[in-house]
């Protein structure tokens, strides 16, 4: 399979994540608000979507970890199919709580 499909699904399983979380759009909301805020003209739904972006950019980060540790333990010089395979997993599984809002909401 191409890495392009790999990255499509990383992707998107970020921005699920980072649209549909409730929690930790709220989580990061609360703490973005008093930095972001007026830089973004005080406007909530800048900010907000700021929110969104920094969700969606964390999920994609901490799927990664486990992938990069597995090809730091393997020794591999750059990603293979299986640590691609574990980054989308990865990402796939702090997706999970979102998937309830995606469904009922869709896109």
């Amino acid at each position: 399979m191409s890495r392009n499909f790999y990255f499509i699904g990383i992707a998107f399983f970020g921005m699920i994540n980072g649209i549909f979380n409730q929690l930790w759009l709220i989580f990061a909301l609360l703490y973005v608000q008093p930095f972001v805020g007026p830089l973004l003209f005080g406007s909530l739904p800048l900010t907000l979507m700021f929110a969104s972006l920094m969700v969606s950019t964390a999920t994609v980060i901490l799927g990664g970890i486990p992938a990069a540790v597995y090809e730091r333990v393997t020794g591999a010089a750059e990603s293979n199919d299986a640590s691609l395979w574990i980054w989308l997993a990865g990402t796939a599984l702090l997706t999970l709580p979102a998937v309830g809002n995606f469904v009922k909401i869709g896109l």
